[in-house]
């Protein structure tokens, strides 16, 4: 299972927000087991947007991400710091069968 996710910050907050997201992608990746993949990616012409390309093991690996301490940790750092945040779950082609 994968996410695809966008976050606009407030405008001139996004280095801010990024300092505290990646230290919730470190946490996540040295303590969930189930977080294969966190990359953090900054789209060039937009500068209060981030984007996000997660990859877990399983829907409940995701599920134990989302509900688990480091987001917690991450929405309470972050607070204030975003406008909207959308995400896309999805189905990793490759691990679908022919």
């Amino acid at each position: 299972m994968a996410l695809v996710a966008t976050i606009k910050t407030i405008p001139g907050k996004r280095d801010e927000y990024l300092k505290h997201l990646k230290a919730h992608r470190e946490r996540c990746l040295a303590t969930e087991p189930g977080t294969l993949t966190f990359e953090i990616l900054l789209p060039l012409e937009e500068a209060d947007t981030i984007m996000l390309y997660e990859v877990y093991t399983s829907p409940e690996a995701f599920q134990v991400h989302r509900t688990g301490p480091s987001m917690q940790q991450a929405l309470q750092d972050t607070g204030g710091l975003a406008v909207s945040m959308v995400g896309v779950r999805c189905d990793l082609a490759a691990q679908l069968p022919n």
